[in-house]
């Protein structure tokens, strides 16, 4: 009877040290997350504002904020861009293009993996704002590509006026293409050697290798990719920014630059704080789904 006491006493400590050890996170995620959604939510419902009689009385105004954001036509066109530049950068640029490096590189010697993988994760460690800067310089009126195209003949491309949306693309593919190679170089070093051997003796192509042993087996980590770098890319605002300032007009106009227009530079923050939360809701529905598919790769 005492062993039995004794083992429930020593299971009930145990209880009390994982929740001792487990506070401190659940603290941290209280003040830095789960508090600052909450106060976002709630500011979204009132006419918060950093100028005008507005900054001088808070004041619940019930979904108005919602009802003009869906009014808004800039608010379709932001939701647009959004999905565009979503598409081009993160689900085919970086998912492709960090693939495709890394099955490159695989089986290659360390001095080729060396060069190579300094050289795309060059533009990786590379600040944001740093990275838009050397884009804009290549895609600029008198940048590096319009040298270039001169050089041969071809009469210089306004890029950045005439393809506003396809210069960020390629400028947030070359920033976040290393992030991807990462993580597929760790997929492909886990293949195993064996059954790509058995394939090759059993006749098969390269590309059968590819699609029907390589990709199967590392489709888990093609998926926790997709959904890592679309949710970064959502929440793209400084490259595109200092490039563009989500113009010429509102061709590259996403929902983190309407944002920040109507929250500071508008200075109308719980409209602001509105279109932050349709952000949120498009990242939250986006990652149930990537959850899901990774359930139905299981």
């Amino acid at each position: 009877m005492s062993s039995l006491t004794a083992a429930s006493a020593y299971k009930k400590n145990s209880t009390y040290t994982w929740l001792f050890y487990l506070l401190p996170s659940v603290v941290i995620m209280l003040l830095f997350f789960i508090y600052p959604i909450l106060l976002t939510f709630f500011y979204s419902f009132t006419n918060l504002a950093l100028t005008g009689e507005s900054a001088k009385q808070l004041q619940f105004i019930g979904i108005d904020n919602y009802t003009r954001m869906f009014q808004d036509p800039t608010v379709t066109v932001s939701i647009w861009n959004t999905l565009i530049f979503l598409i081009g950068s993160a689900v085919i640029g970086q998912q492709v293009l960090g693939f495709l490096i890394a099955l490159l590189m695989k089986k290659k010697n360390k001095m080729f993996r060396r060069v190579v993988g300094t050289i795309v994760l060059a533009g990786w460690v590379t600040p944001e704002i740093v990275c838009a800067l050397c884009l804009y310089s290549f895609f600029g009126d008198e940048g590096t590509l319009n040298s270039i195209i001169t050089f041969f003949g071809i009469p210089a491309v306004t890029w950045l006026f005439t393809v506003p949306m396809l210069t960020v693309i390629i400028a947030n593919i070359w920033h976040g293409t290393a992030f991807s190679m990462l993580v597929f170089q760790a997929a492909l070093d886990d293949v195993p050697a064996e059954i790509e051997e058995a394939a090759v003796v059993d006749g098969a192509s390269k590309l059968q290798i590819l699609f029907r042993i390589i990709i199967p087996y590392i489709k888990e980590s093609i998926t926790t990719n997709m959904m890592l770098v679309t949710l970064q890319t959502l929440g793209v605002f400084g490259l595109i920014y200092a490039m563009t300032g989500g113009g010429p007009g509102t061709s590259t106009t996403t929902l983190p630059i309407f944002m920040y227009n109507q929250a500071f530079v508008n200075y109308q923050l719980g409209y602001g704080t509105a279109i932050s939360l349709l952000l949120l809701l498009i990242g939250i529905i986006l990652s149930l789904f990537y959850i899901r598919s990774m359930k139905t790769v299981h």
